[in-house]
Parts: structure tokens; C-alpha cells; sequence
């Protein structure tokens, strides 16, 4: 007779599966993001290899293909790109002094006003004194974190992972990726596979929504504020608009980090208060277009993701693991969020809920 898992069996195997696979990205968190990395870009170019296949083409010849372009297009921008950011943060270093002084005078002067119209016990020295102050030291701070950031972005991600490894190990990936899940799919069991199937696909459909939606914005609004900043006048607007499109992924954290350093700079820079009004007037728009456009047009109601989740799974991800965290922060939020919605649903039909209020007779 064929023996029957029990309920303790079951939970054990879950149990001891999760706490496994935790302590193993703890244990070689140091050398599994460049494969994280390599993962994600076989996710994202799986359907154009699978297409590909279907129109005659070798799923090791596309798999290469994809491979090959998008190594391409990363260094036709790094080259691009790497230069004229480098170039801007010259020109930050060199000025810096001068914007500081810049914005301290133009905070000075909206002070002054508020304190002409508010009275003088609303509005002291101190207060003016600390706002200008603390103006300031944000902006030095902006220098240098920057400095350091473009300068030590290399050795952070380290080259030769990122150049060799990430490709090497996505077109591994890719070549036998519906080969890897169908081998996943036969180690599943049998009693719930059905489920467990069910749970993947809604995984995938809420991720893969969510990441397109996100690559898109940050795309877009990369490229608009980019221009935008660059046509206003800003001497940076580049830098500070393409970091405004990239840090997008991270919902409203992108566009306040970018807001707050286009305004200081422009204060800096311009020193008057028509000049900083158009750079706030760019951010509302691009926030706009962001809120009205993108995602109810674009997208609809696909991205099942709440912006509060997504940015709590980043920090925590962040914390616990480090950069490989973040990495990982977004699949396990989409998956955490489909396997609550599957429970809740079982939840609102179960007894538990649907039963009645007893009554005394």
C-alpha cells in the first residue's frame, strides 16, 4: 500500500525548505548577486527567446543573439554616458563653493521676506541661520556622495562579474530555461502541484507586470527630466535626471531625491526664484505624466504591488541581505502578496468566516 504524507510531514518539508534556502543566501550572499543579476536578465529576455524559437530560430543561436545586443547596447551607453556624467561632476566639484553660497543667499532673501511678512516672532535669526546652514551642508553632502558614487561605481559592482560572469551565466540560463522549469515543475507535489502551478503563473503575471511598469518609468522619466533639466539651464540636469529616472524604481524615493537635489542646485546655479520655479514645475509634470499616463494607460490594473509594500520589501531586503536583498526584495514581495491573496480567498469561503453568529434557543 502506498504510504500517505502526514499534515506534520508536510509542514516539516516546507518549513525545512524555507529555512534552508534563508540560511543559504545568508551563507553566500557575497557571491550570488552577479547570479541574481544573471537571473533577472534571462526573465526579462525569456518571451523575445521563446518567440524566436518559434519563428525557426535555435533556442542557443537566440539565446546568444539577445545576449550579445544587450551587452552591446550597455556599452554603447556606458561610453555614451560615463563621460558626460563625469564631466558634470567635475563641474559640481569645481562649483560647489559657489552654489553653496548661492543658495545661502537666495534662502536668505525668502527669509528675510517671510520674516516681513509673518512678523519677527515668527520668523528670528536663528531660524535663518540653521535653514541656511543646513542648506548648505545638504548640497556639500550632494557633491560628494555623488563624487564617490561615479567614481567608485566600478569597484562597487566589481567589472569583471558584471562584464564576464552576468553574460556567461544568462545565456546559460536562458538557453535551458523552460528546460529548468519543467524540471521544477516534475519536483513538485503531486497532491498540490495544481496549486502550486496556479501560484507561479500569479507570481509571474504580478511581477513581470510590475518590473515592466517600473523599467518604463524609470525609462521615460530618466529621459524626460534628463532633457527637461538640460533645456531649463541646470548645469547638471543630466546627472540629476538620469539618477531621477533610475531611483523611480524605488516608488517616490527617485522622484524626491531628484526634486530635492534639481532645487538646490538650481538655487545654487540660477539664484532667484523664477529660475527654481520652473525646475519644481518639471518634476510636477513629470509626476503627472507618471500618475496619468503611464500606469493607467500603459498598464491599467495588472500591477497588483502596493508602492507601500514594495518599498518596505526593498528596505528590508536591503537590511537583511544587502544588495543582493534588494535584488531579491521584488520577487519575494510579489510572491508573498499572491500566496496572502490565495489564503485571504480561501479565508472568506472557508466556515471560519461563512458560519454563522450562534444564537441561544
Amino acid at each position: 500500500m502506498p504510504r500517505t504524507a502526514t499534515r506534520a510531514q508536510r509542514t516539516a518539508l516546507v518549513v525545512g525548505f524555507g529555512g534552508t534556502l534563508l540560511f543559504c543566501l545568508w551563507l553566500f550572499q557575497g557571491i550570488l548577486t552577479p547570479f541574481v543579476l544573471a537571473a533577472v536578465v534571462a526573465y526579462f529576455l525569456d518571451p523575445l527567446a521563446t518567440r524566436l524559437s518559434r519563428l525557426g530560430i535555435r533556442r542557443p543561436l537566440a539565446a546568444f543573439m539577445l545576449i550579445f545586443l544587450l551587452m552591446a547596447l550597455t556599452l554603447i551607453a556606458a561610453l555614451l554616458f560615463y563621460p558626460l556624467i563625469l564631466a558634470q561632476i567635475g563641474i559640481l566639484v569645481q562649483r560647489l563653493p559657489t552654489y553653496i553660497a548661492g543658495v545661502g543667499t537666495l534662502l536668505r532673501d525668502g527669509l528675510e521676506r517671510l520674516e516681513e511678512a509673518l512678523g519677527p516672532e515668527m520668523v528670528d535669526q536663528r531660524l535663518r541661520d540653521l535653514a541656511i546652514n543646513q542648506a548648505g551642508s545638504m548640497l556639500a553632502w550632494l557633491g560628494t556622495a555623488t563624487t564617490r558614487l561615479i567614481g567608485g561605481g566600478f569597484a562597487l559592482f566589481q567589472v569583471f562579474t558584471l562584464v564576464i560572469v552576468v553574460p556567461v551565466v544568462a545565456f546559460y540560463l536562458l538557453r535551458d530555461w523552460g528546460a529548468m522549469l519543467a524540471r521544477v515543475e516534475s519536483w513538485l507535489p503531486r497532491r498540490n502541484a495544481a496549486v502550486l502551478r496556479q501560484l507561479a503563473r500569479d507570481t509571474d503575471r504580478v511581477l513581470s507586470a510590475w518590473l515592466r511598469g517600473q523599467l518604463l518609468c524609470c525609462a521615460a522619466l530618466g529621459v524626460f527630466y534628463a532633457v527637461a533639466l538640460q533645456v531649463a539651464g541646470l548645469e547638471l540636469g543630466l546627472t540629476v535626471g538620469l539618477l531621477a529616472g533610475v531611483l523611480t524604481f524605488i516608488p517616490y524615493v527617485g522622484s524626491l531625491t531628484g526634486f530635492a537635489a534639481a532645487v538646490l542646485l538650481a538655487m545654487g546655479q540660477f539664484g532667484t526664484w523664477n529660475e527654481v520655479m520652473v525646475i519644481v514645475a518639471i518634476f510636477l509634470v513629470g509626476q503627472t505624466v507618471e500618475g496619468y499616463v503611464i500606469y493607467p494607460y500603459l498598464l491599467g490594473d495588472r500591477v497588483e504591488l502596493h508602492a507601500v509594500w514594495v518599498i518596505f520589501a526593498l528596505f528590508a531586503g536591503g537590511v537583511a541581505f544587502g544588495f543582493l536583498g534588494v535584488l531579491l526584495a521584488v520577487p519575494m514581495a510579489a510572491a508573498l502578496g499572491v500566496v496572502a491573496r490565495y489564503w485571504l480567498r480561501r479565508y472568506l469561503e472557508s466556515p471560519l468566516y461563512l458560519d454563522p453568529p450562534r444564537t441561544g434557543s
